[in-house]
């Protein structure tokens, strides 16, 4: 990979600092990071399943058939409401993680697509970094390739021609 393309990845103190500025949290803080990944990705993969799915419609009809015992008391109605919150909560962060981390997996594939094709522009590498004005450009010419293709393809099916 070529190391003056960007990488995707957000900077970090660690990563800005001077090559021979190495403190000794940095390792700790790598392991940290791959655990957390390794966490959330099977965490991910977990609550996405159907026996997580199931396993969460059997807790919630467990805790709607206990209603009339409890008689539908407020602590009753808390049990449910502060367990989907903090569940919903810490999901966020763990789906929101590997997400990301997908994204730019994804993004680092198609920058080298993008740079191995033979008459590919490459300034489209890295385009999810671009401002709002350039993406706008950059559709507004895919538009027009588009149209010309419909045209181009039209005209081929025997329709009136296009210049």
């Amino acid at each position: 990979m070529n190391p003056s393309l960007p990488s995707g990845r957000i900077p970090t103190a660690s990563s800005s600092s001077s090559a021979g500025g190495s403190n000794g949290s940095q390792p700790h803080a790598h392991k940290l990071r791959e655990a957390f990944r390794r966490f959330s990705g099977l965490t991910a993969a977990a609550v996405g399943s159907p026996w997580a799915f199931t396993a969460a419609v059997a807790a919630i009809l467990v805790w709607a058939i206990l209603g009339p015992h409890y008689r539908y008391s407020d602590t009753w109605q808390l049990v449910i409401n502060t367990g989907t919150t903090i569940v919903t909560f810490l999901m966020v962060f763990l789906i929101q993680n590997t997400q990301n981390r997908d994204a730019r997996a994804i993004h680092l594939k198609l920058d080298e697509l993008i740079r191995g094709t033979k008459g590919s522009r490459n300034m489209l590498v890295d385009l999810e970094n671009c401002s709002e004005e350039e993406i706008q450009e950059f559709e507004r010419e895919f538009h027009k390739l588009r149209e010309r293709q419909q045209a181009r393809r039209k005209h081929h099916d025997g329709a009136t021609p296009v210049k």
